[in-house]
């Protein structure tokens, strides 16, 4: 059994405070992948940082950034059905908390705010490393294999975890445990898991 210390749907997360920056969604270059996906442009900088940390050969690609409020409720509306089929004794009282492990309350979404990018690593020839489950693959398609720290995964995959984690802790940004692929900067999330007095991000318009 996994333990993590807080979700999204933590009532303590909506609680920061924002005091967002006015700064732009900007494109990522095509050297974190074809998606081209829009972040803040802070988050922009600092992944450019955490690439050049990675050893020679190795790059980040990037699946997704911005999203948009109907996509994220969307995505809401899709798992939160999957999750009650999957968990037919979840109370209404369990649901919020069991949807956030894999995807965020829209008041709170990372995406949203052009705060967060989903990720992985890929070698010289585009070729993606084994991190233990596709990006995207939710508790229960992986059994809790999407969770940073399960000990459902290979050794292999546990190192390039940790390896890319190294990368991006190093320049400030902050995983979401239940999903090894996600990671934020300047949102409401990393504000009360880094200690920062308030968030810098709140939704942004499209880029």
């Amino acid at each position: 059994m996994f333990i993590v210390t807080i979700l999204l749907s933590d009532p303590r997360v909506a609680a920061v405070p924002l005091r967002e920056t006015g700064e732009p969604l900007v494109e990522l270059p095509e050297a974190f992948g074809p998606a081209r996906a829009a972040v803040r442009a802070g988050l922009a900088t600092r992944l450019l940082r955490a690439q050049s940390l990675l050893p020679r050969g190795l790059h980040l690609r990037v699946v997704e950034g911005h999203r948009s409020p109907q996509r994220q409720r969307a995505i809401i509306e899709t798992y939160t059905a999957q999750v009650r089929a999957a968990h037919p004794g979840a109370t209404e009282h369990d649901l919020p908390d069991l949807v956030a492990r894999f995807v965020a309350p829209l008041v709170v979404a990372p995406h949203v705010a052009g705060a967060a990018v989903d990720l992985s690593l890929v070698d010289e020839a585009g070729v993606a490393l084994d991190l233990g489950t596709p990006v995207d693959a939710t508790p229960e398609e992986s059994r809790g294999a999407c969770f940073f720290d399960s000990p459902w995964i290979s050794p292999q995959a546990r190192a390039n975890r940790r390896l890319m984690a190294a990368a991006l802790n190093g320049v400030g940004l902050v995983n979401y445990p239940t999903e090894w692929w996600h990671w934020s900067y300047g949102d409401r999330y990393w504000a009360l898991t880094t200690g920062a007095p308030s968030a810098l991000y709140g939704p942004a318009g499209a880029a």
